[in-house]
């Protein structure tokens, strides 16, 4: 892989077009912080975080821009072996929020390690890339790099933070795109994922309409998981099926591989049993988001609700906004977790469609700085790292945005740098640091 170099320009070692979107970035999301805990009772809590997490964020943006990001090749093992061990650490010493285990509380402060677990992986994971880029397009490298991501998820599905697992797995999937891997193989990882997530899916949708259970064959498939009996049948059934797809085509003379016939067969049966293992896995709260997010009037004043009111608050903002600190829905308490989750229905009241534009712009030229940090990388680990911590904000944006327009579940995932969160903040300028770290050393060994 050639990477570009910058032709005609100064060698700086900061990228300030990064440094300052971000800055703008937080500046905002502080302000939004700030009006929308006006009313809360935790308000004082709130605020101290924020202005101590600003400073603490902003010394490890520095460390990270300063320390050569190779030294995190050289040292994968280490990072690696540290983030699992936060990960199942929480498990036994983590306090419960919200229903999830996720968070070590000390005397001043929480941590949440998934937020910096996920920085951790995309460095593990571009250099697995690295290594193996001879041999990127065969199926056993991708195996092995989401096999470096198996132990991750289990951690946090036993949290459970469903929502950090929806955050990571593209990341993978987008840095092993940007790899070179077979397109083939990653629709196959895609389709799994894609399975895991639809029987959960059908399930709540079979729950919010009972009547569909009248049909004998529907009540069975909502049964499916209640037994080992249950679940044994539907293996042999899909085995029996795509056997019997096999020699149709073989009848038929049709030159296909009976392996792509096993395959896929593999897959929907572990797409199943991963299904499985989330429906039971999921708190009532995490089920009720996604019924919300099938069918948000079902439940207008329950679980609903916060969608609901996250646009409502939007669409009073107009053009201009109604002014900083002069939002109505958000202050008075009517859009629940707008200092987190729907931080944008804050942003959107306040400052109008010129502010929610102000954001988005912020984003993509942020996002636009990571893709040339990563073009004019020294060297592919530089390249891949970037690429991660890319995928990572797109994941973020898109995932934030999609759940104020009904296009994706209400996760609980905060929007970096703007939304409130000490640990989303402080792993926020850590990548970010990194991927300055990146474009400083893109020239001379330095």
């Amino acid at each position: 892989m050639i990477f570009a170099t910058e032709t005609g320009l100064k060698k700086h070692r900061v990228d300030w077009v990064l440094f300052l979107s971000a800055l703008l970035l937080l500046a905002i999301g502080t302000i939004a912080v700030f009006s929308s805990v006006a009313v809360l009772p935790q308000q004082a809590r709130i605020i101290r975080v924020q202005l101590t997490a600003i400073p603490l964020a902003l010394l490890v943006f520095g460390a990270a821009w300063s320390l050569n990001y190779q030294v995190y090749q050289d040292q994968w093992k280490f990072v690696y072996g540290l983030l699992l061990l936060f990960l199942a650490g929480v498990l036994f010493f983590g306090v419960v929020d919200k229903g999830a285990r996720s968070w070590y509380r000390l005397p001043f402060f929480s941590i949440q390690p998934s937020e910096f677990a996920r920085v951790g992986l995309i460095l593990v994971l571009a250099n697995f890339l690295d290594k193996r880029i001879g041999k990127i397009r065969e199926l056993r490298t991708v195996v092995g790099a989401f096999a470096l991501c198996v132990p991750v998820f289990l951690l946090l599905i036993k949290q459970p933070d469903f929502s950090a697992i929806l955050i990571t797995f593209p990341v993978a999937l987008i840095m092993l795109f940007a790899a070179g891997a077979s397109l083939f193989h990653l629709s196959i990882i895609i389709g799994y994922a894609f399975i895991s997530g639809l029987f959960p899916v059908l399930w709540s949708i079979i729950s919010l309409n009972p009547e569909l259970m009248d049909n004998s064959l529907v009540s069975y498939f909502f049964h499916l998981s209640d037994s080992l009996l249950s679940a044994g049948l539907f293996v042999a059934a899909v085995v029996f099926g795509f056997w019997l797809l096999w020699r149709l085509s073989v009848q038929l003379y049709a030159n296909v591989s009976g392996l792509y016939f096993t395959g896929a067969a593999i897959v929907l049966i572990l797409g199943f049993f991963s299904g499985v293992m989330v429906k039971n896995q999921m708190k009532d709260y995490q089920q009720k988001r996604l019924e919300v997010f099938l069918s948000p009037e079902t439940d207008p004043r329950g679980a609903g609700y916060n969608l609901l009111q996250a646009r409502i608050a939007i669409g009073s903002g107009g053009i201009l906004g109604r002014g900083i600190f002069s939002g109505t829905q958000s202050r008075l308490g009517f859009v629940p977790e707008r200092h987190t989750d729907f931080i944008l229905a804050v942003v959107g009241e306040e400052m109008g469609f010129w502010g929610m534009a102000l954001v988005t712009g912020l984003y993509a030229l942020l996002m636009r700085r990571l893709m040339q940090g990563a073009r004019l990388a020294r060297d592919r680990f530089g390249y891949l790292v970037n690429c991660g911590i890319f995928g990572m904000f797109l994941v973020y944006f898109c995932i934030n945005f999609g759940m104020l327009l009904g296009l994706a579940p209400v996760a609980g995932v905060p929007l970096p740098l703007v939304s409130y969160g000490g640990s989303n903040l402080v792993a926020t300028l850590m990548a970010l640091g990194i991927a300055e770290s990146v474009y400083a050393r893109r020239y001379a060994l330095v």
